[in-house]
């Protein structure tokens, strides 16, 4: 068995979703088994149509969506540790190649649950598992523990420019 490592695509740049899906397309090509958990999203955007593509994928939204114009609260809450649980069940099950967990750095951020939480589910991993953990703010403790950490900077970005999100290109 070949061994899965953890990658972080962290930072305040754009690009940590899209780079996580564009691995996903090249382990789906190669016949590998997805699954890809999204924490604080509840938008079904276009990569979600991935599933009508593929029959060896499944993206589950967990969670309550986004806090943009919200606090989180005690249902979010419960929600995410929910999701977080059933992510523990994907990632120890041997079932899936890789294992997305899209923006769950963002629900650490919004502290819906710990570091240490987090850390567990990862010790949980299938040896072969492949694992990728998206979104801003990576704490110290997971970077220390992955394989691989990508740091997406923001240099210079068309939104700043009044140019909203484009169907295709952003979401």
């Amino acid at each position: 068995m070949e061994k899965g490592y953890i990658h972080i695509y962290t930072g305040n740049g754009k690009g940590k979703t899209t780079a996580a899906f564009g691995l996903a397309v090249r382990a789906l090509l190669s016949g590998k088994n997805v699954f890809i958990g999204q924490f604080v999203k509840d938008m079904k955007y276009n990569e979600t149509k991935l599933v009508e593509h593929f029959d060896n994928i499944v993206i589950k939204q967990l969670g309550n969506g986004c806090f943009i114009n919200r606090k989180a609260g005690a249902d979010d809450i419960i929600a995410a540790t929910e999701g977080l649980k059933e992510c523990r069940d994907v990632l120890s099950s041997g079932k899936y190649d890789l294992v997305i967990l899209d923006e769950i750095t963002i629900a650490l951020y919004f502290k819906l649950f710990t570091v240490n939480d987090v850390i567990d589910v990862l010790k949980s991993k299938s040896y072969n598992t492949e694992v990728v953990l998206t979104g801003r703010y990576a704490p110290k403790e997971l970077i220390d523990i992955a394989d691989l950490v990508t740091e997406m900077v923001e240099i210079k970005h068309y939104y700043t420019q009044g140019v909203l999100s484009r169907d295709g290109i952003d979401h």
